[in-house]
């Protein structure tokens, strides 16, 4: 075991091993990720289509193809997804007012209820969860949220 140069801690996921660290982050969200997801209905949106409505509801409208580029999938994959929000009513589509060979996209009211009411249960779940940590752990949590967040940019 080596000691974190940084910190002085002795633990595995020193500042030397990134792949140790990478490895062990990994699994940790990956846990917490399914977990979230096995509380949510069989039928229930995917997390795709989640992330999709969560994007347009905080960046507004968007192209199908600005979307792939940003979710960092395929154009067809894509398509797929909003194929079936819009068919749920969760999102609707309209022609591009500057290139009618295209079209946009926008989140609709009840695709706004739907993220509100899935966000509120998962939240709750972690709040609850949250509860059962000491203010110093809630603490260091909250200090590695602006470089989970950096990482989950960089990915």
């Amino acid at each position: 075991m080596k000691v974190d140069a940084d910190t002085g801690d002795d633990h595995p996921y020193s500042s030397e091993c990134a792949a140790g660290l990478a490895s062990a982050l990994r699994l940790a969200v990956a846990r917490i990720t399914r977990r979230l997801r096995q509380a949510h209905a069989v039928g229930d949106v995917s997390l795709s289509g989640v992330s999709v409505l969560a994007r347009l509801a905080a960046d507004g409208p968007a192209s199908p193809g600005s979307l792939a580029d940003l979710e960092r999938v395929r154009p067809q994959a894509m398509a797929t997804t909003l194929a079936v929000l819009e068919q749920r009513g969760l999102l609707r589509r309209t022609p591009d007012p500057t290139d009618g060979r295209r079209s946009i996209v926008t989140v609709t009211d009840d695709g706004r209820a739907m993220l509100a009411a899935r966000r509120s249960e998962s939240v709750q779940r972690l709040a609850d969860v949250l509860d059962e940590f000491t203010p110093q752990e809630r603490a260091t949590l909250a200090a590695a949220l602006p470089l989970l967040d950096r990482l989950a940019e960089r990915l």
